[in-house]
């Protein structure tokens, strides 16, 4: 089945401690069951960290509850609530007491402390442990920073973990730029905005004067493309992030420029151009002149670049429905890929390479799907009056999308869903909300 085949990590006994070659038991530690697409959540448990000091004590609180949210936000680990714990960890470096864990059937132990300097600089500690075989996985880490960005050590923690029990690359650390929306269905102000992964810390990049769509993070994740209307039409511009300076992209270009996305090697962008009612795709590097790369009389849009850089799937109204194309980055023969009932669109190519994530409309409803790159095994993974725009996590297996509840009242917000349809969840927004990129992990 489609769904064991991107879910083969979780099918499978996970023992990073296994050395090299050796075989693993089907009856070993840390095991993750999938049956026909439902995951058996593993059991953890996550003491509260130690405060080495005085003003760690609120830190190490909620460190540890961010970690815990972490994970069990993934649908793969269910926390056991502390007033279950036998055993207690009294000091970072205290022998583990494995069988009071084992007794609460806790198939890991995740153990931490928090310490805070005259300078005002946080550290955190943690360990990972397979209670079941009694032993300690992967080393303990340190890591430090400023004591605002303790939810950045929370996120990197809850990396370390989630990779060392799945063997695949973290999320947590990461953000998201997205479009806060506010006032009426018909008048709707519309300003960039970018948050973390969890819908902390949100932060706005531009005002509601002028209407901005469709941000895409570069691929080192300080710059942000987006379409604005600033000028009375849509053009392109590039943000860093940091400073909030902007620049406009395809000022000079005459005419209706949008769609933008990064390539791979951050310099070089791929967009839509509509000249004389025609819509084709053109790339150029930053400050460089455009270079067009289809030429035929249909709409051609939404392009996004293979992780390698050499290949650009689109969408295009060529065969006359909206379908999914395949071509080279440098242009040319285009080769369609979606065959479904249906309209396809908005695709865009997982960082893993393996995936294509997309909308689909069919039937009075819409869809986000995903696909192979040659179109084969078509699975819908979400169903709803309006889901479009999927991105995927910076570890190609997790997708954000914007879901439109219906009527005049209706309002957009962002939602997850992991590649084998499991785990919808809606995430908090200060207001409406559309238009999510995820950005690469943080630095």
């Amino acid at each position: 089945m489609f769904l064991r085949a991107i879910s083969f990590v979780f099918a499978c006994v996970i023992a990073l401690h296994t050395a090299p070659g050796e075989s693993v038991a089907q009856d070993g530690p840390l095991r993750i069951e999938i049956t026909e697409g439902v995951i058996e959540p593993l059991p953890f448990a996550l003491p509260a960290f130690l405060p080495e000091n005085a003003a760690a004590t609120q830190l190490a609180a909620d460190i540890s509850n961010v970690i815990a949210a972490d994970l069990e936000g993934t649908g793969l680990f269910r926390q056991i609530p502390a007033q279950a714990h036998i055993g207690s960890v009294t000091s970072f470096d205290a022998p583990i007491a494995y069988a009071d864990w084992k007794a609460i059937n806790a198939q890991a132990l995740i153990t931490g402390a928090v310490s805070v300097d005259g300078s005002g600089r946080a550290t955190v500690k943690f360990r990972l442990y397979d209670v079941f075989s009694g032993r300690e996985l992967g080393e303990g880490l340190r890591l430090g920073g400023a004591t605002n960005s303790w939810r950045r050590l929370a996120h990197k923690v809850a990396d370390q973990v989630y990779s060392r029990i799945t063997g695949e690359g973290g999320y947590f650390d990461s953000r998201v730029v997205f479009v806060a929306e506010s006032g009426p269905k018909n008048a709707r102000e519309k300003r960039l905005a970018v948050m973390d992964y969890d819908g902390a810390n949100v932060q706005y990049l531009t005002d509601s004067s002028s209407i901005v769509l469709a941000p895409r993070f570069s691929p080192t994740g300080d710059r942000v493309l987006y379409t604005s209307y600033a000028t009375g039409q849509p053009e392109i511009y590039v943000m860093r992030v940091g400073n909030v300076r902007q620049q406009a992209l395809t000022d000079g270009e005459g005419a209706m420029t949008f769609a933008p996305r990064f390539g791979p090697d951050g310099e070089t962008v791929v967009y839509s151009r509509t000249t004389g009612g025609n819509t084709d795709i053109f790339a150029k590097r930053i400050g460089g002149a455009p270079v067009q790369l289809t030429n035929t009389p249909s709409i051609e849009t939404a392009p996004s670049y293979s992780p390698d850089g050499k290949q650009i799937v689109f969408e295009s109204d060529r065969s006359g429905t909206q379908q999914l194309y395949i071509m080279s980055a440098a242009g040319g023969e285009a080769r369609r890929i979606s065959f479904g009932p249906g309209r396809y669109g908005t695709p865009v190519w997982s960082p893993r390479g393996d995936l294509i994530a997309f909308t689909k409309q069919n039937q009075g409803r819409f869809h986000i799907g995903v696909m192979r790159t040659d179109g084969s095994e078509e699975r819908l993974l979400t169903a709803s009056f309006l889901d479009e725009g999927p991105t995927w996590a910076p570890n190609g297996r997790v997708i954000m999308f914007t879901r439109e509840s219906a009527g005049a009242g209706g309002q957009p917000a962002l939602y997850t869903v992991d590649v084998s349809g499991r785990n919808l969840r809606r995430l908090p927004t200060p207001s409406a909300a559309s238009d999510p990129a995820w950005s690469p992990l943080l630095p």
